[in-house]
């Protein structure tokens, strides 16, 4: 028997099979073969078609069960993991009404300060542990001001997953998680923020049906079934955004855990026990195991500017792989001979309070530097972003006691990973899962048999474990020069 997940990401949507026993991979992929198109009419806006993310599941469902050989009827459940923020419309009829307005979209950051500030820091920090910042909600009012006639037809809004849910099982709902990561959900009341949907004059019965996850949301219709290859009657019972659900591929579930991504985007995502929103520069979000009895949170600090700045590098400098990057990069000492890379170019940064401050590469000298210094210097100058995110964190009141990071991306760099966990003080342990796999996994935990989860995560996955350099000096000299620089500009903008 076997369980199915999904990961719709920005960039691709990936699909993964595992053993439901065991929890073992059977074959994980990707669609399409290179990248989904985002659509950016206007600076800082980033959109895409749900219907292409769907299109991607029903694709790569077909091919997973056939390149597997499997019998798809042996296929049990669903878990999916989305891409966060993001806000998709549909009419009565379930239809898209306008493209996603997705997770790097920036056009609502002052609808939603302006809301941050009207109603209240108290009443936002107590209620909804963030302020409105740029997401779901504030996107959703932007709708509202700008494409009435659209708004006028909407008879639900909702997140990418829950849209992909909607196809799956002809069932418009969505989760505790998901109206967390829209700035939806009250936790001091444990209900939806109808209250902020009144602020924002947005008719509270929009909102979908809450369904809890680890129980049947949902069973796959013939319809879908025909369209994706899935056993009709499956449920449905796990969903979650990318980052939580990354939290829980790495069986980061416990306060004092810390979650890491290095893709497109930077995250940490540390678990703690719910208290009041101190910073407006981390996130809080509902975990996947959170529970009135124990109210488990997941603090995110995310970097727009991270992988997509290395890519950058590749595409414009003679497309080379990533492994040929690297091995130029080791060539050069640390500190890049005084080239400093400030790598945030996707996007407002959250850690910015919402600033926009772009790459910026500096000092290079055209006599002495190559693009092997480029190279390194994005690499640390990504990995300087990570711990001025820690430190963020810890600001917040974060605890760390452990790091575990998916064998991806960013995290393959020896340069990045030995900076980040030199400077940070904590190893990083490094798993061969993805959010597909875990979302899959996921599906077991119908019981709520955490141990059973982390043990197949462990035995299956760990990969090796970077340790902090007995020599942080370099490290640290290098660091301080970057952080110098970057303040600099921040204070310019």
């Amino acid at each position: 028997m076997y369980y199915i997940g999904y990961d719709i990401g920005s960039s691709s949507v990936k699909a993964a099979l595992v053993e439901a026993e065991t929890g073992k991979k059977v074959i994980v992929l990707n669609e399409p073969q290179n990248e989904m198109e985002i659509l950016s009419i206007h600076p800082d806006w980033a959109e895409q078609d749900p219907e292409i993310w769907w299109q991607h599941i029903c694709t790569a469902t077909k091919r997973a069960i056939r390149e597997a050989n499997i019998d798809a009827s042996k296929i049990q459940g669903i878990g999916i993991s989305y891409q966060m923020h993001g806000l998709v419309i549909v009419d009565a009829a379930g239809n898209a009404l306008r493209n996603s307005i997705i997770w790097c979209d920036s056009r609502a950051v002052e609808i939603g300060n302006k809301a941050f500030a009207e109603i209240g820091e108290q009443k936002c920090m107590e209620h909804l542990l963030n302020s409105p910042g740029n997401f779901t909600a504030s996107k959703l009012k932007w709708v509202k001001e700008n494409e009435p006639e659209v708004y006028k037809k909407i008879s639900k809004y909702m997140l990418p997953g829950d849209y992909i849910a909607l196809k799956l099982t002809g069932e418009v709902t969505t989760t505790k998680n998901g109206l967390s990561e829209g700035m939806l959900w009250d936790y001091k009341e444990n209900k939806v923020a109808d209250w902020l949907l009144d602020y924002y004059g947005i008719d509270q019965s929009l909102t979908p049906k809450i369904v809890e996850n680890f129980t049947n949301q949902g069973v796959v219709t013939e319809k879908a079934s025909v369209e994706s290859g899935l056993p009709a009657g499956i449920p449905i019972v796990y969903r979650a955004g990318d980052q939580p659900n990354n939290a829980l591929s790495l069986n980061v579930l416990n306060p004092g855990e810390v979650a890491a991504t290095g893709g497109t985007s930077g995250v940490f995502y540390a678990v703690s026990e719910m208290s009041s929103g101190k910073s407006t520069r981390v996130n809080n979000f509902v975990h996947v195991n959170y529970e009135l009895e124990t109210p488990r949170v997941g603090k995110l600090l995310n970097i727009n500017g991270a992988g997509i700045q290395y890519r950058w590098l590749r595409n414009n400098m003679g497309n080379e792989s990533y492994e040929a990057m690297n091995e130029k990069a080791s060539n050069i000492e640390v500190g890049s001979e005084g080239v400093v890379v400030i790598p945030f170019g996707n996007g407002a940064e959250r850690m910015f309070n919402n600033k926009n401050i772009g790459t910026h590469f500096l000092n290079l000298n055209l006599n002495i530097h190559n693009s092997a210094h480029l190279f390194r210097a994005s690499l640390e100058g990504i990995a300087f972003s990570f711990v001025y995110g820690m430190e963020c964190l810890k600001d917040d009141n974060a605890t760390v006691n452990v790091i575990r990071a998916g064998n991806d991306n960013l995290f393959r760099s020896e340069i990045f990973s030995n900076t980040v966990a030199t400077l940070i003080g904590h190893e990083i342990e490094i798993y061969n899962t993805t959010g597909a796999v875990g979302a899959a996994r996921a599906v077991g935990l119908k019981d709520g048999d955490y141990s059973k989860f982390g043990a197949n995560v462990s035995d299956n996955d760990h990969v090796m474990t970077f340790l902090p350099l007995h020599n942080a000096t370099p490290y640290e000299t290098a660091y301080k020069k970057w952080k110098q620089e970057l303040e600099l500009i921040l204070t310019t903008k």
